[in-house]
């Protein structure tokens, strides 16, 4: 397992993180995701560490806090093995304060995480999303708290637009509260807008990058390709609620070409997938779930060796889209900008 720093940080991360939102289920949402129990869970997370995978990650909102007690209950008496990364911010219940990024509602959020985890501290602490109904130095300070008192190691955020993320950064530098170096979002082959604002803003302020759903909410399991779509996957089932919209004729483009890669270096057109992120600037983990522990395995196939440029470059290609303005200006200006795609 290759291992990299998280963003400006200390920490090293491996490349690969398992997300538990399939855990637990129990709702209509988290049900169409997977439904994980704890004996599949216990197996899964096993079979993480003993590849190397160390790093889990999860929410207080998967399954309203399921999620977080079977990973608690699976890591008991191997804590000391694992990272964990949790998030909050959305809502836990229907009080007015039971959602959002304030003070009080972070501390009760935090203490209640790390009952369900069976932990006494936090690993990488996330802002689910951003709360424009709390100042930024509340959310901050409230976070700066639960660093300097040892329950949370680091934090990050997701989510976050460009400018939510450097407000906070300059809050953070200006009142020396502890600073987001990580942030985790939608970036995947069919999902390359986060390389119009964020990962540039990445890139210049040092904050590394955790991708959630590499795999275009599954869309680039391979399942689905021009002429024949499988119709036993999470998508046909409705597993896809919320994600954005694909044009079939770019999916299918895309799918052509990791096809073709696929076919020349003998890997799955996932695993194809998942290492064209891990070429990215800024990128040092990827966040993959896994309904079994075949796919689970499969996924787990996308370290160890490493795409061509010319294949890369192939990828590229058959991803692009034109930005939004004022991306497409920018790029007429290569000289003035970063280099971070390509």
């Amino acid at each position: 397992m290759e291992y990299r720093s998280l963003g400006r940080s200390g920490l090293k991360v491996p490349v690969l993180s398992f997300g538990t939102a399939t855990f637990g289920g129990g709702d209509e949402f988290f049900d169409k995701w997977g439904a994980v129990d704890q004996q599949a869970a216990d197996r899964q997370v096993a079979m993480c560490l003993d590849h190397g995978l160390n790093f889990f990650d999860t929410a207080d909102v998967y399954s309203s806090g399921r999620a977080e007690t079977i990973l608690g209950a699976t890591l008991k008496g191997k804590r000391d093995q694992a990272l964990i990364s949790t998030k909050a911010t959305f809502a836990m219940g229907d009080g007015p304060n039971e959602r959002g990024s304030s003070r009080h509602h972070l501390v009760k959020a935090a203490e209640a995480s790390l009952k369900r985890l069976g932990t006494d501290y936090i690993d990488v602490y996330f802002m689910h999303g951003f709360d424009a109904t709390t100042p930024v130095d509340e959310t901050l300070s409230a976070l700066d708290v639960l660093v300097t008192s040892g329950k949370v190691r680091y934090i990050g955020c997701s989510n976050f637009s460009g400018w939510h993320v450097m407000k906070s950064l300059a809050t953070s530098e200006k009142n020396g509260l502890a600073r987001y170096v990580v942030y985790q979002g939608y970036y995947s082959l069919i999902g390359r807008d986060y390389e119009e604002e964020i990962l540039p803003l990445c890139l210049d302020q040092g904050v590394g990058t955790m991708v959630w759903s590499p795999l275009g909410w599954g869309r680039l399991t391979g399942k689905i390709r021009r002429g024949a779509s499988d119709q036993s996957g999470r998508i046909a089932k409705g597993g896809a609620v919320g994600g954005p919209p694909v044009a079939d004729e770019f999916l299918f483009q895309v799918v052509d070409a990791l096809d073709a890669v696929a076919k020349e270096t003998g890997k799955t057109v996932p695993q194809v997938a998942l290492n064209w992120l891990l070429s990215r600037p800024t990128v040092c983990n990827l966040v993959m779930g896994a309904r079994t522990e075949e796919q689970l395995k499969q996924n787990l196939g996308a370290v160890g060796w490493k795409l061509s440029a010319d294949q890369i470059k192939r990828l590229d290609a058959a991803s692009e889209k034109i930005p939004v303005y004022p991306y497409w200006h920018q790029r007429d200006f290569p000289e003035l900008m970063p280099r971070v795609v390509g």
